[in-house]
């Protein structure tokens, strides 16, 4: 049995405790949240289970097989570290660190201390997103990659946005997801990246930007697309492309948007259906083979995938598997979305070392 202590309890906080909670194997030592004091409907639905207002508190008398950290961003480096200096493995929701040093510095920790480390990349237990990145990697090279998540928040989860943005972009936040998508397909180096950012709200925090668009060029030739942006002002027009091109055709991810809402979290992750193009010619020069339709109406919602997550976790605990593959895509996501800041802050080209 793994114990686990949750520290966060917002919205990928509480899925992961309910993961917790549902799946054999785990067993939950302790929630841990600033404001927990403040939550009945925690110990209602967690019954028996300890709370603390304080990490370090509760890290010290849990003493945890496991912390799974789902906090604010600017948190997450320093959590991490203490989670492994206490003998604890460590789930955290990206991005792993603010800067890609001390991303590298805790996973170097984790390898040295014998301790796995799993960072929330929830598109990778996703089948529909697996299936995705497996047929572009049948597109040949070079690949063009578009991508975007542009959410229309307001209410609490505008709040909640303007909290994320006193520590991290659009960019950053949503960004490490979907960069990471295109170096699975490409399997290629990153390079060079641009981007521009707007600010279209005073009522962020200062030097910060809500709307961010970045272009990342690969070793191998392929270039990938991605824009985020939060807010009110949003609009709900396109505000999800998931496209990837080849010389051989194209494969896009088909979403109902008429259905779908850009703030509803669900709607991050669901797909209808993927829509498969061959670009291969007839002797009459067109296309000689319609596109094809693989539906997607079974999928798992977002409960289910911080259940995959999590089995994850506890597989590669149990196994002692290898998550050194996992953690360098963490990492070379994390350095391209904060290249794009840095080039937006700039004005200039970033290129990568």
């Amino acid at each position: 049995m793994v114990r686990v202590l949750v520290i966060g309890l917002g919205n990928m906080g509480m899925s992961h405790a309910r993961a917790y909670k549902s799946l054999d194997g785990f067993e939950i030592a302790g929630l841990c949240a600033r404001d927990i004091a403040n939550r009945p409907e925690i110990a209602a639905e967690f019954p028996g289970v300890a709370q603390f207002g304080d990490y370090a508190t509760a890290l010290a008398e849990t003493r945890p097989d496991a912390v799974s950290i789902n906090t604010w961003p600017d948190t997450h480096a320093a959590f991490a570290r203490q989670a492994i200096e206490a003998g604890a493995h460590v789930f955290i929701e990206k991005p792993l660190a603010d800067n890609v040093a001390e991303a590298e510095a805790i996973v170097a920790l984790a390898r040295a201390r014998g301790r796995k480390l799993m960072i929330g990349y929830i598109l990778r237990v996703h089948p529909s997103w697996t299936k995705f990145v497996e047929i572009g990697r049948t597109l040949g090279k070079p690949l063009v990659m578009r991508m975007n998540l542009n959410q229309q928040s307001s209410g609490a989860q505008w709040a909640t946005h303007k909290k994320l943005m006193e520590t991290v972009s659009p960019l950053v936040d949503c960004g490490v997801h979907y960069v990471d998508v295109m170096c699975q397909v490409t399997g290629a180096r990153p390079v060079r990246v641009h981007a521009l950012g707007a600010r279209l709200s005073d009522d962020i925090a200062p030097g910060m930007y809500n709307y961010g668009c970045l272009q990342v060029a690969f070793d191998d030739g392929s270039v990938g697309w991605y824009e985020a942006g939060w807010g009110p002002m949003m609009s709900e027009t396109a505000f999800f492309v998931k496209d990837m091109i080849g010389p051989k055709g194209a494969v896009s991810i088909a979403v109902d948007e008429a259905k779908t809402e850009s703030a509803a979290i669900d709607s991050h992750t669901k797909t209808s259906a993927l829509r498969v193009h061959h670009a291969a010619l007839g002797p009459d020069g067109r296309l000689a083979k319609r596109d094809e339709i693989l539906r997607m109406d079974d999928e798992p919602g977002h409960q289910e995938l911080c259940e995959r997550e999590q089995s994850a976790f506890l597989k590669a605990i149990r196994d002692d598997e290898d998550l050194g593959e996992h953690a360098r895509g963490a990492i070379d996501s994390l350095r391209i979305a904060l290249a794009a800041d840095e080039s937006i802050r700039t004005g200039k080209l970033v290129t990568l070392a």
